[in-house]
């Protein structure tokens, strides 16, 4: 090796260990301040409330959106109850009937596939998401007035 490729070798290198020991500083700072687990469950919380409010209903006159939503409900609904996010997982399935065309067969359908205690809190459930379905168009009309 030359001289010139030794040096650039060596400067590489301390360089190279700087950026560690910068890292390894910030990352203990980070962990070390009290307030970090607090920010990280608010983030965390942030996150799921954004994921929450993603599944808005859609106005229920445009079919081909109302058809969309319906599926992606029933997708999600079901990836939650498999990953045993009951609760979620529920919420998605409820919007789903609530929005389906025919909800008896729907309904019908999911008696068949969900165990039964699973299901009766579905049902359980359905009164409080038709009524926020039913709500929602009102509270669109009235925003426009």
């Amino acid at each position: 090796m030359t001289m010139m490729s030794k040096a650039a070798m060596g400067i590489a290198v301390g360089i190279a260990g700087i950026f560690v020991g910068y890292c390894f500083y910030f990352d203990q700072k980070r962990r070390s301040d009290p307030d970090f687990k607090k920010k990280l469950r608010e983030r965390r919380k942030a996150k799921k409330q954004a994921q929450k409010s993603s599944s808005k209903i859609p106005d229920l006159r445009d079919h081909e959106l109302v058809q969309k939503f319906f599926l992606q409900e029933v997708q999600l609904g079901e990836e939650m109850l498999a990953c045993g996010e009951i609760d979620g997982g529920i919420e998605h399935l409820a919007n789903a009937v609530a929005v389906c065309g025919q909800p008896a067969q729907l309904l019908t359908v999911l008696q068949k596939t969900l165990p039964p205690p699973i299901f009766q809190i579905l049902v359980q459930r359905l009164p409080v998401v038709s009524q926020r379905v039913i709500a929602q168009p009102q509270m669109a009309e009235e925003d426009v007035e």
